[in-house]
């Protein structure tokens, strides 16, 4: 028998991916890692938080699996926390899920693998994990079937005509609204080959109306927001609070040149951003660029945020590019959809050059770009817009 491990964060969807795995017949047990705790919220119900780890055990006791929990606050503080605060303070706009992802969640999913002598790790994201030479089974006929899949995907290093299975591929969740590709990109292949995602075969609505049929704790929770050790998402308030270095106010520049208010340091500000800028216009404003250096905000009219072109650095390739210049669709925030475009590769640079065939809604320095062949992720990288 299989055994997995389940990275549980008290939630509905990794609670009901551990229940599919262990419903398979595999060994499951769940963990969940410490990463987050506000000193001052008691009632902190984020799944970066002491009560999400209480949650997760409830659920795992009525699936009927073995949970532990293991502390990783420092290192989430050190890759995530960190990094986040000093992205914001110097104009660009981090993504601490890809941030977590990388350096804490899967990383640490696979060292207690090895230790509880686990043969694979899982998790609640909504996406695929599929072998690159698996023949006669597309992602269109395996749609219908997510048992198979789950089994699939976890039985290792060989296909049913004894190829080795080299490579692995990483797709999107078969539920639009919910598919989290975008943030799991930055995988290796070591992570890949030992990854199962059983959600990404099934949609949102039927993954609750599962967990409320088995009256899992897990129901009880709000969803998980898109910053989870922010509760309140107040940025500005909490980089105030944790930077002695936080900022200044400045100028907030029009597209003519023309200074038209103060921002409150440029921490609190992102591109693409029009509430909370303080300043009354005819037309709707949006934040187009920051410059740190200069201590300024400048905004501009919803055209002037878009961008047809910029550069992607900090890459990270799940399929080697096939030439220097090739054709894909890319995504640039979490939630849009992902549109066609023209990548150049620079290899000597590590860098890639990208041009869409139609100007982007807001490419925000410091997220990332994310490149897919159709439903498969290709690669992606952090945003770099030339000055």
């Amino acid at each position: 028998m299989s055994k997995v491990l389940v990275g549980m964060s008290g939630g509905v969807d990794s609670s009901v991916a551990a229940y599919l795995l262990k419903e398979n017949g595999y060994e499951v047990e769940g963990l969940s890692l410490i990463l987050w705790e506000g000193k001052s919220q008691k009632d902190f119900t984020t799944c970066c938080s002491l009560q999400a780890m209480v949650e997760a055990s409830k659920t795992a006791c009525q699936i009927g699996i073995p949970h532990s929990t293991i502390d990783v606050r420092d290192y989430f503080t050190e890759k995530v926390i960190e990094p986040f605060i000093d992205a914001y303070v110097t104009g660009l706009t981090p993504n601490p899920c890809i941030l977590c992802n990388r350096f804490i969640k899967f990383p640490f999913l696979l060292k207690e693998a090895e230790k509880r002598g686990a043969d694979s790790i899982a998790t609640g994201h909504y996406a695929r994990v599929e072998p690159a030479q698996s023949k006669g089974h597309g992602a269109k006929s395996l749609h219908n079937n997510p048992t198979f899949n789950i089994q699939h995907s976890i039985k290792g290093n060989e296909l049913s005509n004894k190829e080795p299975i080299t490579h692995y591929l990483l797709k999107k969740g078969i539920d639009p609204k919910k598919d989290q590709s975008y943030v799991l990109y930055v995988l290796r292949q070591e992570e890949l080959k030992k990854l199962t995602l059983p959600l990404g075969y099934y949609r949102k609505d039927a993954v609750r109306k599962m967990a409320e049929e088995l009256n899992l704790s897990a129901v009880k929770r709000a969803e998980s927001q898109e910053i989870c050790f922010i509760e309140d998402r107040n940025y500005f308030k909490f980089i105030e609070k944790l930077s002695p270095i936080a900022g200044n106010p400045g100028p907030i520049i029009d597209m003519t040149g023309k200074m038209i208010g103060m921002h409150k340091g440029i921490y609190g500000y992102t591109v693409g951003q029009r509430k909370g800028l303080g300043i009354s216009s005819p037309k709707p404003l949006y934040v187009v660029k920051i410059d740190a250096v200069k201590n300024t905000v400048y905004v501009g009219f919803q055209d002037n945020a878009k961008k047809k072109e910029f550069f992607v650095k900090n890459l990270n390739w799940l399929v080697p590019p096939f030439s220097e210049t090739f054709r894909a669709s890319v995504k640039v925030r979490s939630m849009m959809k992902d549109k066609p475009a023209t990548i150049t590769y620079h290899a000597s640079r590590s860098i890639a050059h990208l041009v869409f065939d139609e100007p982007q809604w807001a490419p925000a320095p410091g997220q990332s770009a994310v490149f897919y062949d159709g439903d498969i992720v290709i690669g992606g990288g952090v945003i770099k817009i030339p000055a």
